[in-house]
């Protein structure tokens, strides 16, 4: 998510503005994407029905209900299952239902929040005609004229389907630079503090997606408070200079950590035998 100031940058359709004046950057399901989640959960709802029908037809081969009643209860089916079962899943699970959860979606409304009765209630009317009627051919057609992806039940309710699974980033690993190689054999580092080795590492994480002033400035900042710590200080750009601290840092604990694993594994014979001669109980 990517927050500015309301006001400074005209919004785009993906932005959204916060309760404290905060724009983020959201991602709506792609017309493909909801296409998919809503041919799962017709088939999930026609399977349902299927089974209903089916059982229905049983009951009628042994005459035990009325022609009349059973064609009642058949269309009284057919509205629990197209209308009111979509208002309940998408209420009580807050926007999602069976083929949004496999896909990673969820219907909000316009300004972010989680659905209501009344906009669930809109959607579901509305997708007898552009679903079911239609076989989905109008809400096609309605999302791929819309830059949201909405369908003509989102626009009359005021929602979208909204994309929450989002692929996990992969941290950024730095490593000595070259040019500081022969330095690293006589470096002292271990007197940085956790929390300056903390912003290094975040600095670096996110270096490349900042401004070429803002990143130069910031590492000459950073560059000074460390030197502080680092002995001897190395003649190097700032940025390759934290570079090959925060690698330093990070080898050196990684061995460390390695050595103490490898003495708790010969001790652990003797911290774990029993004294000599006394009976294994």
């Amino acid at each position: 998510m990517i927050g500015m100031a309301a006001g400074t940058t005209p919004l785009d359709d993906d932005e959204l503005i916060v309760g404290e004046a905060v724009a983020l950057d959201v991602r709506p399901a792609s017309v493909l994407m909801r296409g998919a989640s809503a041919l799962i959960d017709f088939l999930a709802t026609v399977l349902v029905l299927f089974l209903f029908f089916f059982a229905a037809q049983y009951v009628t081969f042994f005459n035990t209900l009325d022609q009349a009643l059973l064609t009642a209860l058949l269309i009284a089916l057919l509205v629990v299952a197209l209308v009111i079962v979509p208002i309940v899943v998408e209420v009580t699970t807050h926007g999602r239902s069976l083929g949004r959860l496999a896909l990673g979606l969820r219907v909000v409304r316009d300004d972010g929040g989680a659905i209501g009765v009344r906009h669930a209630f809109v959607r579901s009317l509305t997708g007898l005609l552009e679903i079911w009627l239609t076989l989905g051919g109008l809400a096609a057609v309605v999302g791929l004229l819309n830059g949201r992806g909405k369908r003509l039940g989102d626009l009359l309710a005021g929602t979208y389907a909204q994309v929450e699974r989002v692929p996990r980033p992969i941290p950024s690993v730095w490593g000595v630079p070259v040019s500081l190689t022969s330095w690293t054999v006589i470096a002292d580092v271990a007197r940085l503090p956790d929390p300056l080795a903390r912003r290094v590492s975040s600095f670096l994480g996110g270096a490349a997606k900042m401004t070429p002033d803002s990143r130069r400035r910031l590492a000459g900042a950073l560059a000074d408070s460390v030197a502080r710590y680092v002995s001897p200080v190395p003649d190097a750009d700032p940025e390759l200079f934290l570079a090959a601290v925060s690698a330093i840092r990070r080898e050196r604990e990684s061995e460390a950590l390695r050595l103490e694993r490898d003495r708790m594994e010969r001790l652990e014979p003797v911290l774990h035998a029993q004294p000599h001669a006394f009976p294994e109980r």
